[in-house]
């Protein structure tokens, strides 16, 4: 097997340089650094962002009122960033990446077929997103909107090559950004409307609270594949508990202040809200300079947000190849070129892509959820219940040690969790046989990670093997 990484590491230049110099590879603890806060501030301000804010006021759009959408969108949030935040966990623990981690259930080889999925969501995320602060750069510098999608590709391959620190230093402005344009943003709303008669229509439908939380823990789900990808510095003796709560709270939080503002902007707006959701957000500022400054939030909170997505899918698309090449890490020009190459992606289907391709588009992206719910469940289950964290981080790029090329138990496992959620998938892509039983709402995520989760247990609790004690470090760890 090659070795962990193309070339040694300076210890203190890796734990210290701005220029991150690991990928997939292991983080050994001399280069552990940060602390938890750093988890709640990135992903706090990560989620103070316009298109949380349209995906939240899709519940009123679609016909929900203001009170349940509400309470829908916070059970959704509890539920589905209390999963993200237990991936979180794994990643001072095992210093590792979140994808690879899958090699465990999958196989060195197996592994590529989440991660294959994971890649293509992402970069569709990073499009629609490229969309959006492309236009809001193109206002800002007063340029084309083509040209702005250009420019905002660049500022994420700048980023998401710089890598980790960087990043975590984004979170921490964007959540000072964030927090202050939301402010003004609904003490406009407040100011302006009478948000206490929105306030007193409430009837609730059970049909509009699935979706309300349908469309909240499918947000939250949708980091789990790279959660801990910003969690793995952190030094390994971290608390599990503390880990656990500053990712909950910060991207519930987060994520329910930009949904709640998405309703109650919905709510007002009627219909002159969609179609027009960008549009509408920025007609708060009073002036011309506001307006500015707005666009600059928008743009700012995608920068955030959308590299996210780009680092998540180069570290994806690095777990690929360096799993057929038996090797644990790659070189800096193989980081440059992988990153580059997916942003570039994002940015062609950004420019030559028409509205209701994007829509079309979108809905397909996340369809594609019902392919990470059950990923979810096994590596849930397996490092909390099966394995009790202990993980052989070297058999992690060795198809022929303990986790083996293919394994068939977990691919099986994995493609009946898919399975199991076809008939109560509901989007404009797909929509299966018995979504009628919950009026239509799309519910497949809850009942495919239950299933699935017990279903690894018991299969695994028939397959004697032994079990590691305590997990195995390389050699520098």
């Amino acid at each position: 097997m090659a070795s962990a990484s193309s070339a040694p590491h300076d210890s203190k230049r890796a734990a210290s340089g701005l220029i991150e110099s690991r990928s997939i590879d292991y983080i050994p603890e001399s280069e552990r650094h940060g602390t938890v806060f750093s988890q709640f501030t990135l992903w706090f301000g990560g989620n103070l962002q316009i298109t949380a804010i349209v995906t939240g006021a899709l519940s009123v759009v679609l016909g929900g009122d203001v009170v349940w959408s509400l309470i829908g969108l916070l059970v959704g949030q509890i539920l589905g960033a209390g999963i993200m935040a237990l991936h979180a966990v794994q990643g001072p623990r095992l210093g590792l990446p979140q994808m690879i981690t899958c090699r465990t259930q999958f196989g060195v080889y197996g592994a590529v077929i989440p991660l294959i999925l994971v890649c293509v969501m992402y970069v569709g995320f990073s499009a629609s997103g490229t969309v959006l602060a492309g236009q809001a750069l193109a206002h800002l510098a007063s340029i084309s909107d083509r040209a702005g999608i250009v420019a905002f590709g660049v500022i994420i391959i700048v980023v998401a090559t710089l890598g980790y620190r960087l990043i975590h230093g984004l979170g921490k402005v964007a959540s000072v950004v964030g927090v202050l344009t939301f402010i003004y943003l609904f003490f406009r709303l407040l100011l302006e409307n009478d948000v206490g008669a929105l306030l007193s229509n409430n009837h609730f439908s059970l049909s509009m609270f699935l979706l309300a939380m349908s469309l909240s823990s499918s947000w939250q789900i949708a980091f789990c594949p790279y959660v801990s990808d910003y969690s793995r510095y952190l030094p390994r003796n971290v608390s599990a508990k503390k880990t656990f709560l500053a990712v909950f709270a910060g991207t519930a939080l987060g994520t329910q202040l930009s949904m709640t503002l998405g309703v109650i902007a919905a709510a007002l707006a009627g219909k002159a809200f969609s179609g027009n959701e960008v549009g509408y957000i920025v007609g708060l500022g009073s002036t011309g300079s506001m307006a500015l400054v707005l666009y600059f939030a928008i743009c700012f909170g995608k920068i955030t947000f959308t590299t996210l997505n780009a680092y998540g899918s180069f570290m994806s698309l690095t777990t690929i190849v360096c799993g057929f090449r038996k090797t644990a890490a790659i070189t800096a020009a193989g980081r440059i070129t992988f990153i580059v190459s997916m942003v570039a992606i994002s940015c062609a289907i950004a420019m030559l892509s028409e509205p209701s391709f994007l829509k079309s588009f979108t809905q397909f992206l996340l369809f594609l959820l019902a392919f990470f719910v059950p990923w979810s469940a096994m590596n849930l289950m397996d490092y909390y219940f099966i394995s009790r964290g202990h993980v052989d981080i070297p058999a992690l790029s060795n198809p022929q040690g303990r986790y083996k090329r293919w394994n068939m138990a977990g691919i099986g496992t994995y493609v009946v969790g898919v399975l199991i959620q076809l008939p109560f998938i509901s989007n404009g892509f797909y929509s299966g046989s018995l979504v009628w039983l919950f009026e239509g709402n799309d519910i497949s995520w809850i009942i495919g990670w239950v299933f699935t989760a017990l279903c690894w247990l018991l299969v695994n609790r028939s397959v004697k093997q032994p079990r590691l004690q305590a997990t195995i470090f390389p050699e520098n760890g």
